[in-house]
């Protein structure tokens, strides 16, 4: 399989990294220091799951360079979607799929605009991984999961494809037979994680151990679950508490990227989490007031250490 990773941090490094392993035709996409340094030394994962590095993996910063493949891998920040998304319709041909697994729900509205509805293949990523230094991907726990699936519902050629290509790599991956829905429950998870993350500074560990803490997080989640159902997505009531089940089985020090884009000075994806929620919510009118609250307390970290 033939695949494009736009987007070689810390999502699109490690599982392309996992997928050209185990024989996968990967071009990384990538650029800057992280670029030099994949082309010097190569791309590394540390792992729990286990290391591995691939010595000469291909690897540019012009996608119009790649040809058509099979699959994009998409894995820029989200600030970054259009333009990214506008490089790679030269790696699109007439069969091709590309597959986003960034965070929030806006990422396919925008996508869809420019790739069109036959390109596009819904995704979602469970994972905490960073570019721990240029060419070096750092893969917190044991957590790697990849759902995609055909907005259309069922499986495809192209998602068999891919999921036999994760499996052969030791990726656990599903396809989704409601891939917005999954998309949802994702972003519900993330925003109640990235959130209390990133503005208590800790991992969730301490946040699920403490009770007021523990309340934040469910509610930041309830207000997502409250919205996502005002949109008509086929989440459940009681859907939030489910994911704080699932909060409670996931490493102690795990933590949302936003925690350590924040710790770093880097710009935050804080406007398509919280902000998109409250966003969504005064459009639907429902009440979204801890949503509120972490996108005032992060909105002037939002561009990094620029705007400090």
């Amino acid at each position: 399989m033939k695949i494009a990773v736009l987007g070689s941090g810390g999502v699109g490094g490690y599982f392309g990294a996992r997928l050209s392993h185990a024989g996968a035709d990967v071009t990384f996409i990538a650029r800057g220091a992280h670029l030099d340094a994949i082309r010097r030394n190569g791309l590394s994962i540390e792992s729990k799951l286990g290391n591995l590095h691939i010595a000469a993996p291909k690897a540019t910063d012009d996608p119009a360079s790649v040809g058509h493949v099979d699959l994009v891998i998409f894995a820029v920040k989200l600030w970054d979607t259009e333009s990214a998304a506008r490089t790679a319709l030269p790696m699109l041909g007439p069969g091709s799929a590309l597959v986003s697994f960034q965070n929030g729900v806006q990422k396919d509205e925008i996508l869809r605009s420019i790739v069109g509805d036959h390109a596009l293949v819904g995704g979602v990523c469970y994972i905490a991984a960073t570019i721990a230094t240029p060419g070096v991907i750092q893969h917190a726990g044991t957590m790697q999961k990849l759902v995609f699936g055909e907005f259309e519902g069922g499986p495809s050629p192209r998602t068999e494809a891919f999921l036999t290509a994760c499996k052969s790599a030791g990726i656990e991956a599903e396809i989704s037979a409601d891939i917005r829905r999954a998309t949802w429950e994702k972003f519900a998870f993330l925003v109640g994680l990235s959130g209390t993350t990133a503005t208590i500074r800790m991992p969730v560990g301490p946040i699920r151990s403490h009770p007021r803490t523990r309340a934040l997080l469910l509610d930041a989640m309830r207000e997502v679950v409250a919205v996502g159902r005002a949109e008509r997505i086929a989440l459940p009531e009681e859907f939030a508490e489910n994911r704080l089940a699932f909060c409670d089985q996931i490493p102690a020090e795990m933590s949302a990227s936003m925690r350590t884009d924040i710790e770093r000075g880097n710009r935050l994806e804080v406007e398509w989490l919280s902000g998109d929620i409250v966003a969504r919510g005064q459009k639907a009118g429902v009440p979204t007031p801890v949503n509120r609250a972490i996108y005032d307390i992060l909105v002037l970290h939002a561009h990094g250490h620029r705007d400090n």
